[in-house]
């Protein structure tokens, strides 16, 4: 038989099977969609396979407004889309978002961080940890935390802070400049020197950089994972990134076991894990999960992740908020210079930290009114039954939304008032279903209280030392997913010294 004969054959009786096929699984795909919408909000039809990815991607401020806005169209609270082959669930709802963070549990919600956050973070994170396993890391990370701990993180805060605001003022000479990018290198140094401290090389400190940048650039793309791809290249930053860590927590354990003060996080982790692990080597037992070298560097990561990011968020929308608020600023200055003077050449104590009590609210404010993870992404294990009338089917991904959640409940939530949080009001309290900013449930922010202090230092030091004016133009302060929320503009900012002179800071 002639060979083009055949194959012509072939294709003739292939082509409508195969056309058929396609037809079937794209039907298919649109009713398994619709059967999983029922009566919810969400688009009619989907587009084959991506859905709406694409819009996602290219707008994802303008996308997530319209999840939203049909949400609030629904007495359900709640709406739908398709993604990328994935049915998601938007959740507006401020009880329905606790009921998922209480639920992460093998049998219920998974949390992942990121859509397709495994793939990206790899096996070993504290993110996707449940259980036990989860409370005995916790229980281990609790040290990092201490009031001597944090004190410790405030201090090289501080001259971390003063450093690149003097660099600012530097770069600017007057003129605007945009301040995401410097802000995301100063918390990047600051999340380095507080986290790992002197077991991070300078040359090792180029290298993490350039790797956390290929990390931040892939959490917006497609997980497309091919070589040359951002995806890709973010997976193996992220690989390379725990490698180093490991290395720290390596040299740190070493440190601890000759006794020598903790002078970062990761010393005052290993100083508690070291005295376990070598009475474990009394008894030849075998050393407890979560304490390897690679699975430690794993966690410090997630730490990072949670550090830098949603950091820099706040930290560009306090000086947005500051700038449109005048009051406010004269307040902070007012509060700050009764307590802390640059002249005075010293670091601000914890003690004194503690008396800035309105800077404090200006800071939880700015949390509240500009949450910088907006919605924190679980997977549904199970078929689980978020109301009455819809259960969630398993393998939904689920996005509660901190961000809605803020602008419910609380006294005129939609103007920035960081009285809500005085003693007087106590909004905090009185609505502190609706304040998700670190989360709720078992995988709440764990190190919140160093958060927040490094938001507070940021903004006594800033509005003290700096002179500043919003460069303002149109839309500037729309929000812009990064994956965290910033300024449109990228908060373009001049500055100019205000202070007689900057402070001579130091640990001594």
């Amino acid at each position: 038989m002639n060979p083009i004969n055949f194959s012509t054959t072939t294709l003739t009786f292939l082509g409508p099977c195969l056309f058929t096929l396609v037809v079937f699984l794209l039907f298919f795909e649109q009713i398994s969609y619709l059967r999983k919408r029922k009566n919810i909000p969400g688009p009619v039809l989907v587009f084959p396979f991506l859905g709406s990815a694409i819009s996602l991607v290219r707008h994802p401020t303008k996308f997530w407004d319209h999840q939203s806005s049909l949400a609030k169209s629904s007495p359900a609270g709640f709406s739908a889309n398709y993604i990328v082959g994935r049915f998601i669930l938007f959740i507006r709802d401020s009880d329905l978002s606790h009921k998922i963070f209480s639920n992460v549990r093998p049998d219920a919600f998974h949390l992942v961080g990121h859509p397709f956050g495994k793939k990206l973070f790899g096996e070993h994170n504290l993110i996707y940890m449940m259980g036990q396993d989860h409370k005995d890391l916790r229980r281990r990370i609790v040290p990092n935390f201490t009031p001597k701990a944090l004190s410790t993180y405030t201090s090289l805060q501080q001259i971390i802070i003063l450093h690149h605001l003097q660099k600012w003022d530097q770069l600017s000479s007057g003129k605007p400049i945009p301040l995401r990018f410097l802000a995301r290198d100063m918390n990047l140094e600051t999340s380095q020197t507080v986290f790992v401290g002197p077991y991070l090389a300078p040359e090792a400190r180029e290298r993490f950089n350039a790797d956390y940048n290929f990390f931040n650039v892939g959490l917006m793309k497609l997980p497309f994972d091919f070589p040359g791809t951002a995806f890709r290249n973010a997976r193996l930053g992220v690989d390379r990134l725990v490698k180093t860590l490991s290395v720290c927590v390596e040299k740190s354990k070493a440190n601890m076991k000759k006794g020598k003060e903790p002078t970062c996080l990761i010393d005052f982790w290993m100083q508690e894990t070291v005295k376990e692990l070598t009475a474990l080597s009394e008894t030849a037992a075998a050393p407890p999960p979560n304490t390897s070298d690679v699975e430690i560097g794993s966690y410090l990561f997630d730490f990072l992740f949670a550090a830098q990011d949603a950091s820099t968020s706040s930290l560009l929308w306090a000086v947005t908020l500051l700038d449109s608020h005048p009051a406010v600023l004269a307040k902070v200055r007012e509060e700050v210079e009764s307590i802390w003077l640059p002249e005075s050449d010293s670091l601000i104590t914890g003690e004194q930290l503690a008396q800035m009590k309105y800077t404090h609210a200006v800071a939880r404010e700015v949390l509240r009114y500009r949450a910088p993870a907006p919605m924190v992404p679980h997977i549904a294990a199970v078929d689980f039954p978020l109301n009455e009338s819809y259960t969630i089917p398993k393998g939904t991904i689920v996005f509660p939304s901190v961000y809605e959640s803020s602008f419910q409940g609380f006294s005129e939530p939609d103007r920035f008032d960081p009285d809500r949080f005085s003693e007087e009001r106590q909004e905090d309290r009185v609505f502190k279903k609706n304040y998700l900013s670190f989360g709720a449930g078992p995988h709440q922010c764990v190190g919140q209280r160093y958060a927040i202090n490094h938001l507070v230092l940021f903004i006594a030091m800033f509005a003290t030392l700096l002179d500043f004016k919003r460069h303002r133009s149109d839309g500037c302060d729309e929000i812009t997913y990064v994956p965290t929320i910033v300024p449109k503009d990228d908060c373009l900012v001049s500055f100019s010294r205000r202070c007689a002179r900057y402070p001579t800071l130091s640990l001594h």
